[in-house]
């Protein structure tokens, strides 16, 4: 009996799988591409059952909150700076990069550099202090200063940021799928949300960081294989820039200029300090920081995993100015019939199938590897910076771990249910980093480093910080502009620094003590 429950994990794979590929026989008819979907299945079984092995170790060695948030704060360094780094290139970095790189110019390609210049920071700044206090989330020396109750409130930029990057890089992986495999999108984020989900739940960390390794790998040679297959197409890479820069301009450049930006000047800049330092408040970063087996291997590996970043984000930006430049015309397709859609069409129709196969995998391997880090990032916050200090304290460590796992279907059932509503992976993308950088980024900052922070100064900086920058409207949400502010005006900055101030001025002018766990509770 124990040996045939040890194989209930990969039975409901193959149940899932074959169901998916019955009803799409049966039941639709959509064109399916039935090798690929073949290869994708091994793909995802690989996948899963790497998992499902390092659930079984997480399960004999550290079956509690430690073991399931942190594997055990034993994880060695090579594995730590793999799973950081697939933590930030998931299918939203992927695919996000070479939407705008065809679309918009390098100029506002920002979020490769930008979230790498986050990881140094955080590295150099952050790290080492985080994880010599030994804290098991991102919510503890918030918690630790400003008191439970006004923790839960700052949970919650933290959980709707973590909800949009799932939801995110779930609506590229679902584009892809649709496009190369002829599946509808709906098919193949349920599949792959399923299967992430499920392996996470049963694992922990442990089952993410070891199936990070083999995802990270899988997308950079996917990714290296289907660069030289495009480039065919537009004559080679210097071809390509030229024509690039042809179409594009002063845009064509990295490098901000008014030539290049107009009348977006500072929107640029607003940008780029909101991807660099909202890069920096999340618990998929912290988590794995927290899980370094000491100090200087934290900071080690949050500066590698931001050299990663960048080597990532080569191949999906010539991808995206090969797409821009090539004549669609000469070939049996139409232009991309939308932005987010830029590198499933250029891997469906400027490579060879099987090459479409492969690249197909590197796009997956980078969803999954971001969906798994998110779905129990945000579980872990709210079990045990929400739940367990509001509503049961004397709840144990060994129970914990398993209301973690009941989180984690439920954050990762809404994360896919917002993907069903997504149409700009960018937009999406760039909104997560938004909400943290102006409500959370300023708490975190004056928690660890302002000793005369308190909870009535995070109280009243997150007010400032909410009404300032919701006061610029945003268009993803639908949320209507109702401060009067200039055309290009910084406002996102303008709020987290607005938070920051008042959390400063507020927390002296009040003349409190710090608040911490015990007092406030």
């Amino acid at each position: 009996m124990a040996n045939l429950r040890s194989y209930i994990p990969l039975l409901l794979l193959a149940a899932l799988l074959g169901g998916a590929a019955g009803y799409l026989y049966w039941f639709t008819d959509d064109d399916v591409h039935w090798p690929a979907f073949g290869s994708m299945a091994v793909f995802y079984a690989v996948i899963y059952y790497i998992g499902i092995r390092a659930a079984r170790r997480q399960r004999s060695e550290d079956n509690d909150a430690d073991g399931m948030m942190l594997a055990g704060r034993d994880l060695p360094v090579l594995i730590a700076v793999f799973t950081m780094s697939a933590t930030w290139v998931g299918g939203g970095f992927i695919n996000g990069t070479a939407e705008y790189t065809a679309t918009q110019g390098l100029v506002w390609v920002q979020a490769p550099w930008g979230y790498a210049l986050s990881l140094v920071i955080g590295g150099l700044v952050f790290a080492r202090t985080m994880r010599r206090r030994r804290y098991r989330t991102m919510l503890d020396p918030l918690a630790e200063r400003y008191g439970r109750r006004l923790t839960a409130l700052l949970f919650l930029p933290a959980l709707t940021g973590e909800l949009f990057w799932t939801a995110a890089i779930l609506t590229a992986l679902g584009a892809t799928f649709s496009t190369v495999l002829g599946i509808d999108l709906e098919m193949a984020i349920l599949i792959s949300a399923a299967i992430a989900v499920a392996y996470t739940a049963l694992g922990g960390l442990w089952a993410v960081a070891m199936t990070d390794v083999v995802q990270l790998i899988i997308l950079f040679l996917g990714l290296a294989l289907i660069v030289p297959f495009t480039l065919e197409y537009t004559g080679g890479l210097s071809a390509t820039y030229a024509a690039y820069q042809e179409q594009f301009g002063a845009a064509a450049s990295l490098l901000p200029s008014r030539e290049a930006l107009g009348n977006d000047y500072w929107t640029w800049w607003d940008y780029a300090l909101l991807l660099t330092f909202g890069g920096i408040p999340w618990q998929v970063y912290f988590q794995r920081v927290l899980a370094a087996r000491d100090e200087r291997t934290a900071m080690v590996l949050s500066i590698v995993a931001g050299l990663v970043c960048l080597l990532a984000a080569v191949a999906p930006a010539i991808i995206g100015m090969v797409s821009a430049t090539v004549d669609w015309s000469l070939l049996s397709a139409t232009p991309p019939p939308n932005a987010s859609a830029t590198l499933p069409w250029a891997v469906r129709y400027l490579t060879t199938p099987w090459v479409a196969i492969i690249g197909l995998g590197a796009v997956a391997a980078a969803v999954m590897s971001s969906v798994d880090s998110s779905v129990l990032s945000a579980s872990s916050m709210g079990v045990w910076n929400v739940y367990k200090p509001l509503f049961d304290k004397d709840l144990p460590d060994s129970k914990l771990a398993t209301y973690i796992q009941r989180c984690i279907w439920i954050v990762g059932t809404a994360a896919t249910l917002i993907a069903f509503q997504v149409r700009s992976v960018y937009e999406l993308w760039f909104l997560c980093s938004d909400f943290v950088y102006c409500l959370l980024f300023p708490a975190l900052v004056c928690a660890l480093f302002d000793p005369k922070a308190n909870r009535h100064g995070a109280l009243a900086g997150f007010i400032v910080a909410a009404v300032l920058r919701f006061g610029g409207g945003d268009g993803t949400l639908g949320i209507p502009t109702f401060l009067p502010y200039p055309d290009d005006f910084p406002f996102r900055t303008t709020a987290m620094l607005g938070g920051l101030l008042t959390i400063m001025a507020v927390s002296r002018l009040t003349n409190s003590r710090p608040q911490t766990v015990q007092e406030s509770a």
